[in-house]
């Protein structure tokens, strides 16, 4: 599908080159721009010092103002930009950023996560759930030191047969028709009609083909790697300039606890990864 409204979700400590690749990717796009500002509140003294104190109260008040001088260099930033853009600051406790963010990322088509984002665990993680588990939308991870395009001109797509994958896919159509070409990539695969099909990728890539997407399927081994460290690999073998991948194929507390690709990609990404659930 089309990308014609994109969000970008920055925290008061964010660079300018994140929003300037944030408008970028919206001039590549013609899209619109949102761009959420948001500051985690400090959660409320406890224990003994559960009275709501003067020097919490002040922290909260010395946030709030750096937020706002925050947002408006942001619009000050965006204006001298040609891209459509509206520009929102929220402080947020760390209970509800989530739902904050997944009720804005309800309007757009993509959510765009930065390298400062990617680098703050906290923020991170109420970017991902709002954006994938709350509103359902798909993210784009920007790592450091990446060239991130909506015009990719090779894409590793990590093929598994789950719904994840697939709704992955159908999320990046359009970037995938404009791509030179499009590796199906597979780790492992096991054949049979309850499986991958009897020659495990040939449906997807009859499925891109017909959307005139110039589809290569690749069937790994993964010879005792982890799967993430396998895509990771042929991601750099065939020069790919995104991976595109389903996220969270199994529960997130599984994933919490023995880990799992989508927590490796999101922890260790090196070039742009999309990603939808």
């Amino acid at each position: 599908m089309p990308f014609k409204t994109i969000l970008t979700v920055t925290g008061v400590d964010s660079p300018d080159s994140d929003l300037q690749t944030a408008a970028d990717l919206c001039g590549q796009a013609g899209a619109h721009l949102s761009v959420l500002v948001i500051a985690l509140a400090p959660p409320p003294p406890i224990g003994e010092y559960a009275t709501v104190s003067t020097i919490w109260l002040e922290q909260r008040d010395r946030d709030r103002e750096k937020l706002e001088a925050c947002a408006n260099h942001a619009r000050g930033t965006m204006s001298r930009t040609d891209v459509s853009f509206a520009v929102d600051g929220i402080y947020a406790e760390a209970g509800t950023a989530d739902r904050e963010i997944g009720d804005r990322a309800l309007y757009t088509d993509l959510v765009l996560v930065g390298s400062r984002v990617l680098g703050n665990a906290d923020l991170k993680r109420q970017v991902i759930n709002g954006s994938l588990f709350q509103a359902m939308r798909p993210i784009m991870l920007i790592p450091t030191d990446s060239k991130p395009s909506l015009r990719p001109k090779r894409v590793l797509l990590a093929w598994d047969s789950r719904a994840e994958a697939a709704r992955a896919a159908r999320e990046a159509l359009e970037l995938m028709t404009k791509a030179t070409s499009v590796h199906v990539t597979l780790v492992d695969p096991e054949a049979g009609p309850a499986k991958s099909g009897e020659e495990p990728g040939a449906d997807v890539a009859a499925y891109l083909a017909r959307h005139g997407i110039n589809v290569t399927v690749d069937q790994l081994p993964s010879a005792g790697r982890p799967v993430a460290r396998v895509l990771q690999q042929h991601a750099v073998d065939i020069s790919a300039d995104m991976i595109v991948m389903g996220a969270y194929g199994h529960s997130r507390v599984r994933e919490l606890i023995f880990g799992g690709v989508t927590k490796t990609m999101l922890d260790e990404a090196a070039i742009p990864i999309l990603m939808a659930r």
